[in-house]
């Protein structure tokens, strides 16, 4: 598959190869062709830096790792605002939160939809913005298998991420339509709040085992 990476920081090249190393063909672009040229060779001998015209047309698949503030312009850049990205998966992984207060800089809404304004007809799926760069790939216990929550609206989205994040070597979980990424975005904030007191966030939520939740259930029926 052509995954198409919009974005050329550490997790544009973190994720590029990860997904080099499970055979998929790397396409990089950016507003700046130096740094997509560079981000390219960081990932793989074989990923190939392109120009923002030509993005859309070769990817089967994209994914956006840019700033909140460079998203609405990075989406025009490729064409998005003209359809070029129309009936594409477009995974977005925009982290849009102050990293000094975890607070989510949008006043309504979400990243995740904002892409998907910025890119009419395109699949967009809210997915790895938890999760350093430095977490992929992951090679494990299986039990300990990390859980990344998505959202989206369409089925054959949701299901090429989750093959994606799979290829990473993680799993996912996913918890609702588009219209739940302002709460999975809400969520990096509450990680970043955690972690500035000086605690560990997955010692901040209850350990819970789905299977007694649902035996608890079917015992009360």
């Amino acid at each position: 598959m052509n995954v198409g990476i919009l974005g050329t920081g550490n997790l544009a090249v973190t994720l590029g190869r990860a997904w080099a190393a499970s055979g998929h063909s790397l396409l990089v672009t950016g507003r700046n062709p130096l740094h997509a040229s560079e981000a390219a060779d960081q990932i793989d001998p074989s990923a190939e830096a392109v120009a923002p015209a030509d993005f859309a047309g070769r990817a089967d698949a994209v994914v956006v790792a840019v700033s909140w503030e460079g998203l609405e312009a990075a989406l025009h850049l490729v064409g998005g605002s003209d359809g070029a990205l129309a009936g594409k998966t477009v995974i977005d992984c925009t982290n849009p939160v102050d990293y000094a207060t975890g607070e989510l800089k949008p006043a309504s809404g979400s990243a995740a939809q904002l892409v998907a304004r910025s890119a009419p007809g395109a699949h967009v799926v809210k997915a790895l913005h938890l999760f350093a760069g430095a977490s992929w790939p992951y090679a494990g216990l299986q039990e300990t298998t990390p859980v990344v929550a998505i959202c989206g609206s369409e089925r054959s989205a949701l299901d090429l991420a989750t093959a994606l994040i799979g290829d990473l070597g993680g799993q996912t979980a996913v918890i609702g339509g588009l219209d739940s990424a302002r709460q999975l975005e809400e969520a990096a904030g509450f990680v970043m709040k955690v972690v500035a007191s000086g605690h560990n966030p997955r010692l901040a939520v209850p350990d819970v085992d789905p299977a007694l939740v649902s035996a608890a259930r079917t015992a009360t029926r």
